[in-house]
């Protein structure tokens, strides 16, 4: 799949799905058995991942260190999000939580040195203002 769109766009429907399923989740468990039983989901595909790459992951210190970083940063904000969707609206909360590039982005500037334009200055305001909207 070298097609980024394509791709991204597969990431899109997915992560909608992954927004929408918590509140079901939480709505028959509590938060804390709901990521358990997404860190199952995650060792599925973890497994699967193993396998396409024929049970050879590389071996990178940093990239490992990183990778699990992600890991743990991606299910802490899980847990989270899971224990926000169970008293509030779904809708409202991953919208919500979706503004995450905006930390993204900052981070992406400062540290890896990534240009942004004043148009995505304009977009990030923007999105500041659809988090008040949503929040209020």
């Amino acid at each position: 799949m070298d097609n980024w769109l394509t791709t991204a766009f597969i990431a899109f429907l997915l992560f909608g799905l992954w927004g929408f399923f918590p509140k079901l989740a939480v709505n028959e468990i509590s938060p804390a058995s709901a990521i358990i039983y997404e860190v199952l989901g995650t060792v599925v595909v973890g497994l699967l991942a193993l396998k396409v790459i024929g049970f050879r992951p590389e071996v990178h210190p940093k990239g490992i260190f990183y990778a699990v970083l992600t890991g743990i940063t991606g299910m802490l904000g899980t847990l989270f999000l899971f224990y926000s969707v169970k008293n509030g609206k779904a809708s409202v909360v991953v919208s919500l939580t979706a503004l995450y590039p905006l930390i993204t982005i900052l981070l992406a500037t400062i540290f890896l040195r990534e240009p942004i334009s004043p148009r995505q200055v304009a977009a990030m305001c923007l999105a500041l203002v659809s988090l008040y909207l949503f929040a209020s």
